[in-house]
C-alpha cells in the first residue's frame, strides 16, 4: 500500500512540476518582454507595485489557504465515501469565496488611492497616479483568481494535478501577446495600462479553462442525499482551519509588502528589480517545493481521515504519524536534490542567467548586475524555504494550522526588523549605494525563512519521529552542485577567452554546462533521487500496453 501511494505522490508531483514548469517558463518569457518594452522604469515600478496590492486577496484567500483548510477536510470526506456531504461542501466553499472576493474587490477599488500611499510612500506625482490607476484595474483580475484556486483545490483532491498547475500558462499569453502586440506603438504609462488590462482577460481565461474538469469531478460524485449536519460541521472546520491561516497569510503580506515599501525608498527601479529577482527565485519554490507539498497534501490528508476497525486510538495516531513522518522525509530528499542545486545555481551563476532572462532593450548589464546581488542573498534562504512548505502540509493534514501560523509570524517579525536594519541603516551607515539596500532585503528573507522552517521542525519532531539521515544525504548532494558550478564557471572562463559570447548564450552555456555536470555526479554519488525520477519519467511517458 504504501509503495503505490509513494509512486502516485510521485507521480503527481511530476505533474505538478510538469504543468508549473510551462507556467513559469512562460512568465519567464513574459517577464522579458516586460523588461524589453519597460525596463526599471516609473512605469515598471508602478506597474509592480499595484500587482501587489491586490494580490493580498489571492494570497489572503487563494491556493495557499484552501490548501490549508479545505483540502484537508474535502478530502477526508472523499476516502470516508461520504460523496454527496463531499460536494455539498464544495459548493457551499464556493459561494462564501466568491461573496467575499465581490465585496473586497469593491472596495479595494474605492480605497486604491490610500492602499498606494502604504505600499509605496515613496511613490509621487505621475508614478503614483499611474500606481493608483493599475491598482483598480487589477483588483478583479485578483478576484477570479481566487476562484480559480477553488477549482485546484478540487482538482488536487482527485489527483488531477496538471490542469490546474499549467492553466496559468493562459494568462501569461495573454500578457506577451499584449506587450508584443502594443510594445510597437505604445510606450511607458499607455503600455502598462494595457498590460494591466490583459492580466484581467487572462485571469477570466485561467478560472474558465479550468471549470469543465471542477464540474465534471463534482457531476460524478453521488447525488443521493445524506447528512446536511455534516456538511456544516464540515464547513465549520474548514471556517475553522481558515481563520488562523488567513492570519498568517495576512502577517506573512505584512512582510511582503514591507519589502515592497522599503524598496521604493531605495531609488527608482529598485521595485521592479525586486520583482525581476523573485521571479527567478520562485522558479524552483514552485517547481519543486511547491509541486511535491501539492502533491503529497491530498495523499497526507486522505491518511488522516482512515481509521481502521479494532484499532485503538492510540495505535491509530502512531500508524498516522509513522506513515506521514515516511512521507514527509520521503517528500524533502525529493525536494533538496533540486532545490540545493538551484540555489547553489543562483549564488554563483546567477549573473548569467538573469542576463539571459531579462537583458535585453531597456534592462541593461547594469540592472543584471543588482538583480545578480539580490537573487544571491534570496537564495541562501531556498531551501529552507521549500522545505517549510511541505512541513507545513503535514501539519495541515493534522488539521493543525496554528502552529504553521505562530512560525511564519516569527519569520515575518525576523525579517521584518532585519529588513529596516540590513537594508536601511548598514547602507546609510557604511555610506554605500542606495540600491545596494535590496541585497539586505534578501538576507532579512533568508534569515526569516531558516528561523521558520526550524521551529516547524522541531514542532513536528515533538509530535512524531520523522526518519534520519537528511543531513548526509544533504552533504552530498551540496558537494555535487558545488562541483558542477565550478565547472560551469570554469567553462565560460575558457569560452570567454576564445569567443566573446552575448548576455543569452552564456546563460545557456551555464544552464546546460551545470545541468549536465551535476546529473553525472549524482550519478556519480549515486543519489537515489536520480534514479526516482528516471523511472517515473519513463513509466509516465512509456507505451501503454
Amino acid at each position: 500500500m504504501s509503495g503505490k501511494s509513494d509512486e502516485r505522490s510521485s507521480k503527481g508531483a511530476l505533474f505538478v512540476g510538469i504543468g508549473i514548469f510551462l507556467s513559469r517558463i512562460l512568465g519567464l518569457v513574459r517577464e522579458r518582454v516586460f523588461a524589453h518594452y519597460l525596463g526599471n522604469s516609473a512605469a515598471a515600478d508602478a506597474f509592480k507595485a499595484a500587482i501587489r496590492i491586490p494580490n493580498l486577496l489571492q494570497n489572503l484567500l487563494g491556493e495557499g489557504v484552501l490548501s490549508a483548510s479545505f483540502i484537508p477536510t474535502y478530502s477526508a470526506l472523499l476516502v470516508q465515501e461520504k460523496e454527496w456531504e463531499a460536494r455539498k461542501l464544495a459548493w457551499r466553499v464556493f459561494q462564501s469565496l466568491a461573496l467575499i472576493v465581490t465585496i473586497v474587490s469593491a472596495l479595494g477599488v474605492l480605497l486604491s488611492p490610500y492602499l498606494v500611499g502604504l505600499i509605496a510612500p515613496g511613490f509621487e506625482g505621475e508614478k503614483r497616479e499611474l500606481t493608483i490607476l493599475l491598482t483598480r484595474i487589477f483588483f478583479p483580475s485578483t478576484s477570479l483568481l481566487v476562484l480559480s484556486a477553488w477549482c485546484l483545490g478540487i482538482s488536487n483532491s482527485h489527483h488531477r494535478f496538471f490542469l490546474p498547475y499549467v492553466a496559468p500558462v493562459i494568462w501569461n499569453l495573454v500578457m506577451i501577446l499584449t506587450l508584443l502586440f502594443f510594445g510597437r506603438s505604445q510606450m511607458g504609462n499607455e503600455l502598462a495600462t494595457s498590460a494591466a488590462w490583459a492580466a484581467v482577460l487572462g485571469s477570466f481565461l485561467q478560472f474558465a479553462i479550468q471549470i469543465p474538469q471542477v464540474l465534471n469531478l463534482l457531476s460524478t460524485l453521488k447525488a443521493v442525499d445524506g447528512d446536511t449536519t455534516l456538511v456544516s460541521s464540515s464547513f465549520q472546520k474548514v471556517l475553522q482551519s481558515l481563520v488562523p491561516v488567513v492570519f498568517g497569510r495576512g502577517v506573512v503580506q505584512i512582510s511582503a509588502y514591507a519589502d515592497s515599501m522599503i524598496a521604493s525608498l531605495l531609488g527608482g527601479g529598485a521595485v521592479s528589480a525586486l520583482s525581476y529577482a523573485q521571479t527567478i527565485y520562485l522558479l524552483p519554490v514552485s517547481l519543486f517545493g511547491m509541486s511535491v507539498s501539492a502533491a503529497e497534501l491530498p495523499g497526507m490528508s486522505r491518511l488522516t481521515g482512515v481509521q481502521l476497525e479494532n484499532e485503538n486510538p492510540e495505535e491509530q495516531q502512531t500508524r498516522i504519524y509513522t506513515l506521514l513522518g515516511e512521507r514527509l522525509h520521503s517528500g524533502t530528499k525529493q525536494i533538496a536534490f533540486f532545490v540545493i542545486p538551484s540555489a547553489v545555481a543562483f549564488l554563483f551563476l546567477g549573473r548569467e542567467l538573469i542576463g539571459a532572462a531579462f537583458q535585453t532593450g531597456q534592462f541593461q548589464s547594469n540592472d543584471t548586475l543588482i538583480v545578480w546581488y539580490l537573487l544571491g542573498a534570496l537564495s541562501l534562504g531556498l531551501v529552507p524555504t521549500t522545505f517549510s512548505r511541505l512541513t507545513a502540509s503535514t501539519f495541515y493534514a493534522l488539521h493543525d494550522t496554528k502552529t504553521p501560523v505562530r512560525c511564519a509570524t516569527v519569520r515575518v517579525f525576523v525579517s521584518l526588523v532585519l529588513s529596516l536594519v540590513f537594508a536601511l541603516w548598514i547602507p546609510r551607515v557604511l555610506s554605500l549605494p542606495q540600491n545596494l539596500g535590496l541585497v539586505g532585503l534578501g538576507l532579512a528573507s533568508a534569515c526569516g525563512a531558516t528561523v521558520e522552517f526550524l521551529l516547524l521542525r522541531s514542532r513536528l519532531r515533538a509530535k512524531m519521529e520523522i526518519p534520519r539521515g537528511l543531513g548526509r544525504h544533504m552533504q552530498k548532494i551540496a558537494i555535487a552542485a558545488l562541483a558542477s558550478a565550478a565547472i560551469a564557471i570554469l567553462l565560460l572562463h575558457l569560452l570567454s577567452g576564445l569567443v566573446t559570447p552575448g548576455a543569452v548564450m552564456r546563460g545557456i552555456i551555464a544552464a546546460m554546462s551545470f545541468g549536465i555536470s551535476y546529473l553525472g555526479m549524482a550519478a556519480f554519488f549515486q543519489l537515489p533521487e536520480l534514479e526516482k525520477v528516471k523511472r517515473l519519467v519513463l513509466r509516465v511517458y512509456s507505451p501503454r500496453t
